[in-house]
C-alpha cells in the first residue's frame, strides 16, 4: 500500500516536505499542550500502547493497524446510528445537524427539502467508494445534514472562503471548495485525518489520503494545511468524545485517534 510520503505521491508528498507550516507547527503545539483530553473521553485500557513514543510515518502506520480491526454497518443501519450518536442533548426526539448546526426530528430522514440525509465528510467519489460496508458506511466520517446543504457541500474539498449557503448561514462556498461553520471546523479536520489513516488501500478501498491542495474527483482531499488549522483553532469538545466513544461501544469497536490524541495530528500530518 502507498504511505503518506511514499513513492507515487507526487506534489502531495512534497508538500508535507515543505517548510510551510513551521509556524502553524508552533501554534499546534502550544494549543494541544494546553487542552487536555476531555475526561469522559475513554479508550479502552491499552488501546493505543502500540503507538506510544512513534511519530511521523510509523506512527501513522501503527495507528491504522489499531483503528482497522472494527466491525462494519451497512448502509441502511447508518439512519439509524446516526439517530444514536447525534441526538440533540436538549431534545431526545431529534438529531443536531452537523454543518447548519439546528435540530430536526429524527423522523424527518430522507432526500427531500427539509429532510436530513446522511452527509460523507470524506465524499464517496474522493475514492470512489460508495456506500458499501467499509469508507461508505464508516460512522467516524458519517453525520446528519439538511439535504440542501448536503447537495451544496457536493464533493467539494474543505477551503476557506466563498458565498453563504442557503439553510446554513455560518458556511461558505465557491466553485470547489467548502468552510463549514467554526463550530465544526476541527471536527471536520478529524474526521479527514481518520479516514486518510484508516483506509491505506490494503482492504479493497482505495488509498485516501489528506493533501494539499483542492482535488476533484481523486482519493485525495485537502486542503491539509487548513485543517490543521482548524483541528488547532477548534478542539475536541466533550460532545465529539462521546460520539467517538459511542461509535467505539456500540457500533464500530474503533476510535477516532486525533479526538483522543489531538497532539498526533501534526506529528502524522505536519
Amino acid at each position: 500500500m502507498n504511505r503518506l510520503g511514499g513513492a507515487g505521491r507526487g506534489c502531495a508528498a512534497t508538500s508535507r516536505r515543505t517548510s510551510r507550516y513551521t509556524g502553524l507547527t508552533i501554534i499546534l503545539t502550544l494549543v494541544l499542550t494546553v487542552v487536555p483530553r476531555a475526561a469522559d473521553a475513554a479508550p479502552r485500557d491499552g488501546y493505543y500502547d502500540s503507538a506510544q513514543g512513534l511519530s511521523g510515518e510509523a506512527l501513522k502506520n501503527e495507528l491504522h493497524d489499531i483503528i482497522s480491526v472494527q466491525r462494519t454497518i451497512s448502509y441502511s443501519a447508518v439512519w439509524e446510528a446516526l439517530k444514536v450518536t447525534d441526538q440533540d442533548p436538549n431534545n431526545s426526539s431529534n438529531v443536531r445537524l452537523f454543518y447548519s448546526q439546528v435540530s430536526r426530528a429524527k423522523s424527518a430522514n430522507g432526500g427531500n427539502t427539509g429532510q436530513w440525509n446522511r452527509e460523507h465528510v470524506w465524499p464517496q467519489s474522493h475514492g470512489d467508494f460508495g456506500t458499501s460496508a467499509g469508507p461508505g458506511t464508516d460512522l467516524h466520517h458519517l453525520r446528519p445534514e439538511d439535504v440542501q446543504v448536503n447537495g451544496t457541500r457536493g464533493n467539494k474539498d474543505f477551503d476557506t472562503g466563498g458565498s453563504t449557503v442557503s439553510n446554513c448561514s455560518s458556511c461558505l462556498t465557491d466553485g470547489d471548495s467548502f468552510e463549514p461553520p467554526n463550530a465544526v471546523k476541527g471536527d471536520v479536520a478529524r474526521m479527514v485525518m481518520y479516514m486518510a489513516v484508516r483506509y491505506e488501500g490494503g482492504d479493497g478501498f482505495a488509498d485516501l489520503e489528506a493533501n494539499n491542495q483542492v482535488n476533484g474527483s481523486t482519493p485525495y482531499l485537502g486542503k491539509i494545511s487548513v485543517l490543521l488549522q482548524w483541528h488547532a483553532q477548534d478542539p475536541p469538545s466533550s460532545a465529539e468524545q462521546r460520539r467517538n466513544d459511542i461509535i467505539d461501544s456500540q457500533y464500530q469497536g474503533n476510535r477516532n485517534p486525533f479526538i483522543d490524541h489531538p497532539e498526533w495530528a501534526q506529528s502524522v500530518f505536519g
